[in-house]
């Protein structure tokens, strides 16, 4: 399969996910699509293709130069955008989950992963802050029993 055909499965295969976190969040199978199914496929494909193409690529992440040279490699970008559509999607599974369970609205929270879709850490950055508005929540793992 080449490597056009991949972007466009990969790509399309996430926003079925991040249409259940925004419309289904609470339903049973929107946490097992977008939480692990599909995190786990992308990430494999991601494994897959660092295995193939990083060593072809000539680059490395010492410097920007490098980084650059790292993506020249077609695969190595394709490897970087499934990279970001994985973690993207983990973060906004992460936020809708945790909503739900700080008793945020879900109209409060669609902006929030509207823009971690699109910007990933500004997304992240806007969920955290207005969790902090509504909740005072800093702390963003399991609550310390003192």
């Amino acid at each position: 399969m080449d490597l056009d055909t991949l972007f466009l499965i990969a790509t399309r295969a996430t926003l079925p996910c991040w249409l259940l976190l925004l419309f289904l969040p609470w339903w049973k199978w929107t946490t097992r699509l977008v939480a692990v199914f599909v995190p786990v496929l992308l990430g494999g494909l991601y494994l897959v293709l660092v295995w193939r193409y990083f060593g072809s690529s000539g680059g490395g992440y010492d410097s920007l130069d490098e980084v650059r040279t790292l993506f020249n490699e077609p695969g190595m970008l394709l490897a970087g955008w499934v990279h970001y559509l994985a973690f993207d999607l983990f973060v906004g599974a992460w936020e809708a989950r945790d909503a739900q369970r700080l008793g945020i609205h879900q109209l409060l929270l669609m902006p929030c992963l509207a823009l971690t879709l699109l910007f990933g850490p500004v997304g992240l950055l806007v969920y955290l802050v207005l969790r902090f508005a509504l909740k005072r929540q800093l702390w963003i793992g399991e609550e310390i029993e003192a």
